[in-house]
């Protein structure tokens, strides 16, 4: 029997990540906007942080991707380094101020697309173990054709990486998307349960998901606990 895979530690922080995970296309970014314009109307101290948004490999890695030049190894060090980043300069601290953090897409991400391209589980798990676990995590699980009519619906045409084009699994763009997303989804599934994650439908309309999401997290966080000074002065001068 294999050794069980490292595991992200719990967050021991006041503040709460909320993650969200899914397939390109499957409505996770919009779910997650919906839910921070929502927090933040209610006065609810909110940071939102996004995947490869680091300013320190942001223009190498746009770079890199488009002259084809990522090989899987690197492709996993650069977003490693991105995450890196981000969690020491803005996610960490903003969980020690007390903070809900929102992450549109976190390690997970990593998991599942660096597996689908080859590299050993534990190693990769291994690169991110200075992360905590999400308090929540959403995975939106969305059928492959609804995820690639979504992303179809905005522009003309596949990316390279996007549609796994570098792995050689097919060469038409939308067969290897298919290929390419369905292996992520494959890692995906073991994720969800191996981490609990709490898995949303996304085979329907926006309105219909996001008081399913809302709800969620009702349930899970305090949020008046998370009310800016702000907030809660409005709240004693209305009573």
């Amino acid at each position: 029997m294999s050794a069980a895979l490292p595991r992200l530690n719990p967050n021991p922080y006041p503040g709460k990540l909320i993650a969200v995970e899914g397939v390109d296309g499957s409505g996770k970014s919009t779910q997650l906007y919906l839910l921070k314009r929502w927090l933040e109307q209610s006065g609810a101290k909110v940071f939102f942080t996004e995947w490869n948004s680091s300013i320190l490999v942001s223009s190498a890695t746009k770079k890199a991707k488009k002259r084809h030049l990522l090989s899987p190894t690197t492709f996993c060090l650069i977003h490693a380094t991105d995450l890196a980043d981000r969690y020491e300069r803005q996610i960490k601290p903003l969980l020690q101020a007390g903070y809900l953090v929102l992450a549109d897409r976190y390690v997970f991400t990593a998991l599942a697309r660096d597996v689908a391209r080859g590299m050993d589980r534990e190693w990769v798990r291994e690169i991110y173990d200075f992360a905590v676990m999400p308090d929540i995590t959403l995975f939106f699980n969305a059928p492959l054709e609804v995820a690639l009519s979504r992303i179809l619906e905005g522009r003309p045409e596949l990316k390279y990486f996007e549609a796994g084009m570098d792995l050689g699994l097919h060469p038409d763009p939308t067969e290897s998307f298919k290929i390419f997303q369905g292996m992520i989804h494959k890692e995906y599934q073991r994720l969800a349960k191996e981490m609990d994650f709490v898995v949303i439908d996304s085979n329907r309309p926006v309105d219909e998901m996001q008081p399913e999401v809302r709800r969620i997290v009702r349930k899970r966080i305090p949020l008046e606990k998370f009310k800016s000074r702000q907030a809660a002065g409005r709240r004693l001068v209305s009573n």
